[in-house]
């Protein structure tokens, strides 16, 4: 039986949920982002306690549809800006329907109307995040950052993160406190 879960977004959360899943008795075949494969069928009230226990650690099971694309478009991003050596250059629209094997069109539309954002927009936001993390960490200049997540230009990314943050890179680089988030919180 497969299961859909909203939230997972890292290594961690995959060990998390396995974690919960095994100890609900529950024998998980695979773990990925947002989706898991299980051993055999869950009943109504069995999934029901299954959800109450993922909400307590900061996932949730997802049951229509609409939730589960956006979620494995969130997820493909994700994966694409932190998790991935794939050419992140790549055309978004062309990454996500492959990945999703669904019409952009459509999930364009569904994101934009459930989210109140656009694809583009999150997949911005993800990128801003990863450079946060790439210039807090002080091992590359920001020119290797600006081609790392595919940007045309330092000047580019500088703008776009200065737009997104208020800060220019250079001047975030400098701040005492982290001014990151959590990717779930995106």
């Amino acid at each position: 039986m497969k299961l859909y879960i909203k939230n997972m977004v890292c290594s961690r959360c995959k060990m998390v949920v396995k974690s919960q899943l095994e100890n609900a008795g529950l024998h998980p075949l695979s773990v990925h982002l947002g989706e898991v494969e299980i051993e055999g069928n869950v009943s109504g009230p069995k999934l029901k306690e299954l959800d109450n226990i993922l909400r307590s650690v900061g996932f949730e099971l997802m049951d229509d549809k609409k939730s589960q694309t956006i979620e494995k478009i969130k997820n493909a991003i994700v994966n694409l800006v932190h998790h991935s050596d794939h050419d992140i250059k790549t055309n978004l629209s062309t990454y996500i329907t492959s990945k999703i094997h669904q019409d952009y069109n459509y999930l364009s539309n569904l994101f934009s109307e459930v989210e109140g954002t656009t694809i583009e927009k999150y997949y911005i936001s993800q990128r801003i995040e990863r450079a946060k993390e790439l210039l807090m960490y002080d091992e590359l200049s920001l020119s290797q950052i600006a081609d790392r997540l595919g940007y045309s230009s330092v000047a580019y990314l500088s703008n776009q993160f200065k737009k997104i943050t208020g800060f220019t890179p250079s001047y975030f680089k400098t701040l005492k406190e982290q001014k990151r988030r959590n990717i779930e919180d995106l």
